[in-house]
């Protein structure tokens, strides 16, 4: 039986906390930043967690259930 591999996009885009709960980024940071004002820009920097609902198919996809 092979081995189940974790799906590449998933593991680079989430992080596991110490808690395990799963961190995320923000999108939208990337480019077209001169429409979007200081005050946006500023909280999409930093990280969020995962939605509730969607956490049980991110874990599949991390392997880690």
């Amino acid at each position: 039986m092979p081995k189940m591999k974790t799906k590449s996009s998933a593991k680079k885009r989430f992080k596991v906390t110490g808690t395990g709960k799963i961190k995320r980024k923000h999108a939208f940071k990337s480019h077209i930043l001169t429409k979007k004002s200081k005050k946006r820009k500023l909280a999409l920097t930093h990280s969020t967690l995962v939605h509730a609902s969607d956490e049980n198919s991110i874990k599949e996809q991390l392997r880690l259930k």
